[in-house]
């Protein structure tokens, strides 16, 4: 029994020791497997002093987050010089939903640019749903925008803006605006559409004002100051540094050689209508003031005749008072008889004409 205990106990022993060096052997080779598929992309941000660790790794990993594109962007963030943003930073921003890829060229641009532009704001322009690379390549290289723009022509019909001069006659303009983008107001401010529909209305406003149309064709640049100096660009995400007059023409005569005798000879027609209808509004006014002066004259008559009636109501009364005798009364009647006579004479009913 002392021989075969012993020989048990190693036996057991030995038996531990084979499933603790398994059991060890298994967890090393797991070790293993999870530092071969970190390894090469942890080398990588090590050799480019990332600063990324192991369980950065492997906690992005368990968060389901794209290794390479978190990894990525902190090399190329380190490389530019942008020392300021953490892998937590980018985790975060891809976790939101965000371009990490976006947003880090857009970081690297700013940086060479010169740019005030920091991480949580090139964020907050990404999430917004603004296009911040395009945005940063604006503000470096401004580009043109046309007005009315592509979209408007296209739902109008009409790729120019129509306006009027006050001599009425109708003008065709195109502009281009060159505009830059204004980084801190680009969370917020008004878009494209805004900076078209503010100059198409500055440019319209304009040629409205002016007093002849030959004035605007003239001096195009007028209009192009008076737009740029209206502040059009105020609450946008854009910075207006020119508004140009890229075309201008008279409505309705492309193809006519000569332009200014049409414009005459429309415009002559034009005159001749309208004096016509003055002078029929002349001879309307004519018309009825002879109508009027015609209706006086029947109620003067009118009152005449009136007074007239009332010459025997007063003989009467004269009569009756004794204001006025017999004598008088003839005597008046040979005055009456005596003015009618003279009246016939002077019209021609003589005495000599009435027996013919």
């Amino acid at each position: 029994m002392s021989l075969t205990a012993p020989s048990a106990l190693a036996q057991v022993s030995w038996s531990f020791g084979w499933i603790v060096a398994v059991v060890a052997g298994v967890v090393a080779f797991v070790i293993l497997l999870i530092v071969a598929q970190f390894f090469r992309i942890w080398l990588q941000a090590y050799m480019s002093n990332a600063d990324v660790k192991l369980f950065d790794l492997i906690g992005m990993r368990l968060r389901k987050v794209d290794l390479g594109t978190v990894v990525l962007a902190k090399i190329q963030l380190v490389k530019a010089g942008i020392h300021d943003v953490t892998v937590n930073d980018l985790e975060s921003h891809y976790l939101a939903g965000g371009r990490v890829t976006h947003v880090t060229r857009a970081m690297i641009a700013a940086n060479r640019a010169v740019l005030d532009l920091d991480w949580k704001k090139s964020c907050a322009i990404d999430l917004a749903g603004r296009d911040i690379v395009d945005a940063v390549n604006t503000s470096v290289n401004p580009k043109v925008i046309d007005c009315p723009g592509v979209d408007d022509a296209a739902a109008r019909g009409a790729d120019k803006l129509d306006a009027v001069a006050k001599d009425g006659i109708r003008l065709l303009a195109k502009g281009r605006v060159t505009v830059r983008t204004n980084i801190r107001q680009l969370i917020g401010g008004a878009t494209e559409e805004t900076i078209i529909a503010r100059v198409g209305q500055a440019i319209i406003s304009a040629i409205g004002s002016a007093d002849t149309y030959k004035h605007v064709l003239e001096n195009p640049d007028d209009i192009a100051r008076r737009a740029l100096g209206s502040g059009l660009d105020s609450g946008t995400a854009f910075e207006i540094l020119s508004v140009d007059i890229a075309d201008i023409s008279v409505a309705g005569v492309s193809q006519e050689a000569n332009v200014g005798a049409k414009l005459q000879a429309e415009q002559a027609d034009a005159d001749k209508r309208r004096f016509q209808a003055e002078a029929e509004k002349r001879r309307a006014m004519a018309i009825a003031l002879a109508a009027e002066n015609t209706a006086k004259v029947e109620e003067n008559r009118a009152k005449v005749v009136l007074a007239e009636a009332e010459v025997p109501k007063a003989m009467a009364e004269a009569f009756r008072s004794g204001n006025m005798g017999i004598m008088d009364y003839y005597r008046m009647k040979n005055i009456q008889a005596d003015t009618s006579m003279r009246d016939s004479i002077g019209k021609g009913e003589g005495p000599t004409e009435q027996k013919r």
